[in-house]
Parts: structure tokens; sequence; C-alpha cells
């Protein structure tokens, strides 16, 4: 790439990087990725996938080290009720209820600094939907 077109591109942050390593490592793993930072009034879903016949909301934690806990640990009980109610949300957009199973993926990114890959960890199925939210399962 021209450095002057480096120049006007926004580097992209921490977040972001492992966001799009996270859609290429699901891509490898025979996932179909259908939205990526996926925006509504109700919350962010980081990566919606499909793999067979399951839609899966894939929340992306990235961190530099795991010092102060794995990035997943941060996916707590709140999280996991926005979460819940941006894909509800998304799936009654789409007309999905009731059409499609839907399950909450977490991958885990430690990406420490000047590293060219980072270490990855999936946990599939990762919570159950939560609170008021629970039948949409």
């Amino acid at each position: 790439m021209r450095d002057w077109l480096r120049a006007w591109r926004k580097p992209k942050s921490l977040g972001e990087r492992g966001e799009a390593f996270a859609c290429r490592y699901l891509k490898k793993k025979a996932y179909t990725i259908i939205a990526w930072q996926d925006r509504s009034r109700l919350g962010e879903i980081d990566i919606i996938a499909v793999q067979e016949r399951t839609i899966v909301f894939v929340e992306v934690k990235t961190r530099t080290a795991d010092e102060k806990g794995a990035p997943d640990e941060a996916v707590d009980r709140d999280k996991q009720e926005r979460l819940t109610r941006a894909a509800l949300g998304y799936m009654r957009k789409h007309d999905l209820l009731g059409s499609c199973q839907a399950r909450f993926d977490v991958i885990s990114i430690v990406w420490p600094k000047g590293a060219k890959t980072p270490e990855v960890r999936h946990f599939e199925n990762a919570f159950e939907p939560t609170g008021q939210f629970q039948m949409f399962s």
C-alpha cells in the first residue's frame, strides 16, 4: 500500500482488530458471517454468523494481556442481558423467531503488543439467554 494512502486510513482499534481476526477465525471453521458490528437501538452485536442451521451471536473481547483476568470474564450477567436483548431484536426484525435455533458464543482474544497473531479461545454456547428473554432460544 502506498504511504500516502496508509496515512489516510485510520488505524484500527484493538477491539476492531480482534473482531476482524475473529471473523477470519470463524470463516476457517465453516461459519458464514452475516453481519459485523450490527448496531440497533437495542445494542451492538459484534458478529452474527450461521453454523449449519443455527444463528450464532458472537461477543468478541480483546485484550493485550490477561493480567487482570481473561477477556471473556468481561461478559458478565449485565452484558449477557444486553446481548440477549439485541439478539432478540435482530431475530424479530428478520422474522427468525421460531424458525431457527440461536446461541451465544464468546471469543476471547489476547493479542500482546507487537505479536503478529493472538491467542484465541472460542466458547461455543457460552451462556443461555438471560432475564425476561429466556424464551427465545
